[in-house]
């Protein structure tokens, strides 16, 4: 089956477009998603840069941001100098559902305004507690459905 280069390109652009839209950040939105629908196991920044037509600091750039949050690793080839990017296995759930640092960040800092503020009865405190025990649930219930997850992808599989 031949593979419709044209229709890959709009799902790259669409996809990353609607990324943007939420607030992810639009160029390495659009790297993320070239690496998705790349036949291989990764790109270099050139190849990254003419598949996007985008300059080589703005894939540094977007591939920076994206190796912070864990979607995607610099894998050296030995004896060359030449770069890959890739995405780690399960890039979606693995980033998802990992521990994530800012969701413990977020907690405690929340946990020390709602101590700085130390009136129960306060809107903002009653706010920041509220964000507290969400970073706080979200970092509890995570792991649980990562095994969901699993357990339904293996499913599919069979």
């Amino acid at each position: 089956m031949a593979r419709d280069e044209q229709a890959m390109h709009e799902f790259v652009e669409q996809s990353a477009a609607a990324m943007a839209e939420a607030g992810f950040p639009r160029m390495p939105a659009r790297v993320l998603m070239a690496l998705i629908a790349a036949e291989s196991t990764g790109l270099t920044a050139r190849e990254l840069g003419d598949r996007l037509v985008a300059s080589a600091a703005a894939i540094s750039g977007a591939v920076r941001y994206l190796q912070t949050l864990r979607m995607v690793r610099r894998v050296s080839q030995p004896g060359s100098r030449r770069v890959l990017y890739e995405l780690p296995e399960h890039a979606w759930y693995t980033v998802t559902m990992g521990a994530n640092p800012l969701y413990d960040h977020l907690e405690a800092l929340a946990s020390k305004a709602v101590a700085a503020i130390d009136d129960p009865a306060s809107l903002a405190s009653q706010r920041i507690e509220e964000m507290s025990d969400f970073f706080a649930f979200i970092q509890r219930r995570m792991p649980e459905l990562l095994v969901e997850w699993r357990t339904e992808r293996a499913e599919r599989a069979e």
